[in-house]
């Protein structure tokens, strides 16, 4: 590591460290060992505390925060409630950044750039800001410029996060179960992603290539010359946010139908394409006078591959059979099942859950909270869920509480049922299933050419003594210590046995003799017989007790 990187990283260190104090946290340092360092480190809600200090830590944390509520799989309830909540609260940098920005991405003065550009930004986040300017050719468009440093800020915040997560898995159990280094993995890569405009560029030409065949959706054109991974120029649309309802009615606008219209568009993606919006709020969807919906902010995604469909889909036909086993089949084919789960609490926790659901209408159903709860069944039980799935939850319940605002009396399972009908026709499909074996060939073909191969390096170990064979039976202990009294009783049996032999034969011996036995003057006959009467009795007595014979 550089000089001035580590200066940095131990600045930052000094910054966390005082925030946590100030909120309250330092405990955390305490139980990680960091104290030792942090000296001065010194109880309202928790997930509050949390809340308030990622908005203290400013735009990294921030984000992470953002993309952690998306993970009820991981985070608890309580916590991902405040998490929720988190707002980019974040200062807004000056027009001279943003020009110096933009004129070192594109490589031309701005006046040279655009015919007009506003100094004032429509918007300020965590990573960037949003201006509005007009092209040369007289076109708008909406100049998205990321915040000067932001890359260094992310990327020292993230190096400190790695190796908080290292110290908490080797001293905290819980950071251990939860694998915390992957978790913190995971939200960094969905954090750089979102630095890179020129991927959030693609993301939106590939919707927009989703809506061609919809007349009622649209989104922004995208103007390559104009974008690069720091800047990025989409074409500018005057609306309505879905969330100002009075603006809505004022242009005498259909509530239910821009709630029918938002909801089959998510479901669409969701189930159809299987690339759909992660952050479907209010603010990222507008209505135009005629009806029409505009998406914005397409840094955020989530992908479904037809496995991940065909497994959410199962969740919800189990749900709405009532199916306990369907459902927990759902679970384990969706995630990573420990090997130590306990299948019993979590047969009762689904249970719980299938009860919920029990004889309740579809239309008073929430798609979106009913995944909710999946996943924090996953969480009770350590089952790590795709990140696309928990996305999917998040962006299902998101559109939700959109379409209650708009209308409280609309279900989206009215919308979804066509959907969810699609999919599972295309699973029961002949061609579907021919399709789906046919791609499987080429894979059980490599398969059949591995088998000599292996068999081979199979003989040739086991010629040469190498080959280990582990049998793992449960309760193996308890079996093995049954066994032992098992091969203890027979053992005695054998003994009791061959000392009677002996002792017979002694008697036979006297009796032909006509003489009395005595080895150095003891009656050896007499103590035998004695010890032999003794042990058969303690050995009838033993059977008797174990209540088997």
């Amino acid at each position: 590591m550089s000089a001035g990187k580590r200066i940095r990283q131990l600045q930052r260190y000094r910054t966390i460290a005082s925030a946590f104090a100030r909120n309250g946290l330092g405990y955390v340092f305490h139980e990680m060992g960091l104290t030792e360092k942090f000296p001065f480190i010194r109880s309202e809600e928790l997930g509050e505390r949390i809340r308030l200090l990622l908005e203290e830590l400013g735009p990294t944390f921030i984000k992470l925060g953002q993309i952690a509520s998306t993970r009820p799989d991981l985070i608890p309830p309580s916590i991902l409630s405040e998490l929720e909540r988190l707002q980019d609260n974040v200062p807004a940098f000056s027009y001279r950044e943003a020009s110096r920005i933009i004129e070192q991405e594109l490589g031309e003065p701005i006046e040279n750039l655009f015919l007009q550009f506003s100094e004032t930004p429509l918007a300020a986040a965590s990573i960037g800001q949003v201006y509005r300017a007009v092209l040369k050719d007289g076109t708008a468009v909406a100049v998205k410029v990321q915040r000067p440093d932001i890359q260094a800020l992310i990327e020292t915040d993230l190096d400190i996060l790695t190796d908080w997560a290292r110290l908490a898995e080797n001293r905290l159990e819980w950071a251990r179960n939860y694998r915390l280094r992957d978790i913190v993995d995971e939200l960094g890569k969905a954090l750089r992603a979102e630095l890179d405009y020129m991927t959030e560029a693609r993301n939106a030409e590939r919707f927009a290539h989703q809506c061609k065949t919809w007349k009622h959706v649209r989104v922004p054109t995208v103007y390559w010359d104009y974008c690069t991974r720091r800047v990025l120029t989409m074409g500018y649309i005057e609306g309505i946010k879905l969330s100002d309802q009075e603006q809505l009615d004022r242009a005498g606008l259909d509530r239910r139908l821009l709630a029918e219209r938002f909801a089959a568009t998510i479901f669409h993606q969701v189930l159809v394409e299987g690339f759909f919006h992660g952050d479907p709020h209010p603010g990222n969807v507008l209505a135009l006078q005629d009806g029409s919906l505009v998406l914005l902010d397409f840094g955020m995604v989530g992908r479904l591959t037809p496995e991940m469909k065909k497994h959410f889909a199962s969740f919800v036909i189990a749900l709405q059979n009532q199916s306990s086993k369907g459902v927990i089949r759902a679970i384990s084919n969706m995630g990573v099942v420990p090997e130590d789960m306990n299948k019993e609490l979590l047969y009762a926790d689904v249970d719980e859950m299938r009860e919920k659901y029990y004889k309740v209408p579809l239309n008073q159903v929430s798609l979106g909270e009913a995944v909710q709860d999946l996943f924090s069944v996953a969480f009770r039980h350590r089952i790590r869920i795709p990140t696309e799935l928990t996305l999917l939850g998040k962006s299902l319940l998101t559109m939700e509480g959109v379409v209650s605002a708009l209308d409280p009396t609309f279900s989206v399972f009215d919308v979804a049922e066509p959907f969810g009908k699609k999919l599972f026709l295309e699973r029961l499909s002949p061609i579907q299933m021919l399709k789906t074996w046919m791609e499987d060939v080429p894979e059980y073909m490599d398969l059949l050419r591995e088998v000599p191969l292996g068999l081979k390096q199979l003989s040739s170990l086991m010629r040469k003594g190498q080959v280990r064979v582990e049998v793992e039976v449960p309760q193996l202990e308890a079996l093995m210590k049954k066994m032992d009294r098992i091969s203890n009783r027979l053992s005695f049996s054998i003994v009791l046995l061959s000392l009677s032999i002996v002792m017979v034969g002694l008697i036979i011996g006297a009796a032909l003799s006509d003489s009395q036995t005595f080895i150095w003057r003891i009656p050896v006959i007499e103590i035998g017989f004695v010890i032999a009467l003794l042990l058969f009795m303690w050995l009838i007595f033993a059977i008797f007790r174990s209540g088997r014979f």
